[in-house]
C-alpha cells in the first residue's frame, strides 16, 4: 500500500473502496438544492437577474474551457492528482460560498465549481488503470452507485435540516464544506496508477479476442484491427504529445463509423445540453413561483425523489427486451417530447407541486434514455474508445450549451427572464423530438419496404433450389 505518489498496491479492493469513500463524500451536498435561495437570501443579497445572468453562466463557459485540456492532463498526470485537483477546488468553490461576497466572487465561485465538473472524468476513469479487465463491471457499480446514494443522502439531510430544525442556509454550506475537506483528504490515499489510456500506455492484447474476431460487432471488427497500431505505438518509447493526437483521430474515426452510433450521440449531446441548461437554472424558476421568503422550501426532497426515480428507470432498463436498432430513435423521440411537455408544464403553472412534477418527470424521462444511449454506445466499444466518446459528446454538449447560455441568459446577449427561458428550453426538446421523429419514420418505412424484397428473393431461391 502507498501514500502521495507511490505505485499501485496488488488487488482491486484497497483502490475501489478509497474512490468510493471518495466519491461519496463529494456527493454529500446537502446545501446544493438550495443554492438559489442562499445566494438570494439575507447572507448574499444577490437578485435573481444577478444569479440568472451574472452568476450562473460562468460555470458553463469555465466548464468548456477547461474541459479538453484537463482531459489530456488527466491521462498525462495519470488519474490521481487531477482527483486531488478537483478535491481541492470543491474547497475553494465552498469556502468562496461561505465567506467571500458580491457578484465577481460568485462568478470565481463558478469557475471554481467548472473545474470541479471538469475534471470528474478523472474520477470515472481512474479505477480502470489500477484494477484488472475481470473486475471493471464490479467496481463501476459500485464507483457509480455511490455517488447517487451520497447525493440522495445529501438532498434528505438538508431537507430535513430546513424543514425540521430550521437551521440557516449558511449551516448547510458549511456540512457541504466539511465533507468535500474529508473528500479531499481521503484522495491522498489514492494509489498512484502505472498506466493510462495514451501516454502511460501498457499494450496487452488478449489472444481469445483475436480467435473469436468472427462473431464480433461491425464496430468491434474494426476496433481489433487498430490493435496491431497501438501497440506498435506502445512498444516505442513513451508516446509524445503527436503521436497521441494521431491515436486519438484514429480512435474517433472509429468511433463515430456506424450510422447508430452517430445518432445515439447526436441525441445525447443535443439532449445533455438541454438538461444541463434546466438543472443549472431551475431553481431559479422555483425560486420565481414559489419565493423562499414566503413559502415552505422542498427543494431537497424533490432532488432526493428525481434521483432516486433516476436510479430506478436506469436499473429497469437493464430488463427491457427491445430491438433498439429498429426502435431507438422512435423512443428518442417520445421521451423527449415528455421532456419539451415537462418543461411546457413548469413554465406555465403557478403551482409549485405541478412545477416539482414537471421537473420529475423531465430528469426521469433524460436519465432513462441516456442510459440506453450510454448501453447502446458502450456496446460497440472498447472501453478506452467508450472514454473517449465520453469527452467528445460531452464537449460538443457543452459547446452547443454554451451557445444556448450566450444568446438566452447572459446579460450580454437577450438576457431572458426565467419563464421566457423555459419556453426556450421547451421549445428546444420539441425540435429534438421531432428531429428524431422524423428519423424513425424513415427506419421504419425502410424497414417495411425491405421486406417485401427480401421475402421475394428468399421464394426466388427457393423455387431455383427445387
Amino acid at each position: 500500500m502507498s501514500f502521495c505518489g507511490k505505485t499501485v498496491p496488488s488487488g482491486w479492493l484497497y483502490p475501489t473502496l478509497i474512490l468510493c469513500i471518495y466519491g461519496f463524500f463529494t456527493f454529500l451536498r446537502p446545501s446544493e438544492p438550495f443554492l438559489t435561495p442562499y445566494l438570494t437570501g439575507p447572507e448574499h443579497n444577490l437578485t435573481i437577474e444577478q444569479v440568472t445572468n451574472a452568476v450562473f453562466p460562468v460555470w458553463t463557459y469555465s466548464y468548456l474551457a477547461i474541459l479538453i485540456p484537463v482531459f489530456l492532463l488527466t491521462d498525462y498526470l495519470r488519474y490521481k492528482p487531477v482527483i486531488i485537483l478537483q478535491g481541492l477546488s470543491y474547497i475553494t468553490t465552498w469556502i468562496l460560498l461561505l465567506f467571500a461576497r458580491g457578484v465577481p466572487a460568485m462568478q470565481g465561485m463558478e469557475f471554481s465549481y467548472g473545474m470541479v465538473t471538469a475534471t470528474e472524468i478523472a474520477y470515472y476513469s481512474y479505477i480502470y488503470s489500477v484494477v484488472d479487465s475481470e473486475h471493471y463491471q464490479r467496481v463501476t457499480g459500485y464507483c457509480r452507485s455511490i455517488t447517487l446514494i451520497g447525493y440522495t443522502i445529501a438532498a434528505v439531510l438538508g431537507q430535513l435540516v430546513v424543514s425540521l430544525a430550521k437551521i440557516s442556509y449558511f449551516y448547510l454550506n458549511v456540512i457541504s464544506l466539511v465533507a468535500v475537506s474529508v473528500a479531499f483528504l481521503s484522495s491522498l490515499f489514492l494509489p498512484m496508477p502505472s498506466k493510462s489510456m495514451f501516454f502511460h500506455t501498457k499494450a496487452v492484447v488478449d489472444p481469445t479476442q483475436a480467435s473469436s474476431s468472427e462473431t464480433k460487432l461491425p464496430n468491434q471488427q474494426e476496433i481489433q484491427s487498430d490493435v496491431t497500431a497501438k501497440t506498435e505505438i506502445d512498444n516505442k518509447e513513451s508516446p509524445n504529445f503527436f503521436r497521441v493526437v494521431w491515436l486519438l483521430c484514429k480512435d474517433i474515426k472509429v468511433c463515430y463509423s456506424s450510422k447508430e452510433l452517430i445518432y445515439w450521440s447526436l441525441w445525447w449531446a443535443l439532449a445533455t445540453a438541454g438538461y444541463n441548461q434546466v438543472i443549472n437554472y431551475v431553481q431559479v424558476l422555483w425560486e420565481h413561483v414559489a419565493p423562499a421568503q414566503d413559502a415552505e422550501v422542498y427543494n431537497g426532497g424533490v432532488e432526493a425523489v428525481s434521483t432516486f426515480l433516476g436510479a430506478l428507470v436506469s436499473l429497469l432498463v437493464g430488463y427491457v427486451k427491445v430491438n433498439w436498432k429498429v426502435t431507438g430513435e422512435l423512443a428518442l423521440a417520445i421521451f423527449s417530447a415528455m421532456d419539451a411537455g415537462s418543461l411546457f408544464l413548469m413554465n406555465y403553472t403557478t403551482n409549485i407541486w405541478v412545477c416539482y412534477t414537471g421537473y420529475l418527470i423531465f430528469k426521469s424521462s433524460y436519465v432513462l434514455l441516456i442510459t440506453i444511449a450510454t448501453f447502446q454506445i458502450a456496446i460497440n466499444l472498447s472501453m478506452e474508445r467508450y472514454a473517449l466518446m465520453f469527452g467528445i459528446n460531452t464537449f460538443v454538449a457543452l459547446a452547443l450549451q454554451t451557445i444556448i447560455t450566450v444568446i438566452v441568459v447572459d446579460q450580454r446577449g437577450l438576457a431572458l427572464g426565467i419563464e421566457t427561458q423555459f419556453l426556450v428550453y421547451g421549445s428546444y426538446f420539441t425540435v429534438i423530438a421531432v428531429i428524431f421523429f422524423v428519423r424513425s419514420l424513415y427506419v421504419l418505412i425502410s424497414l417495411r419496404c425491405k421486406a417485401p424484397v427480401d421475402n421475394t428473393d428468399s421464394e426466388t431461391n427457393t423455387q431455383t433450389q427445387l
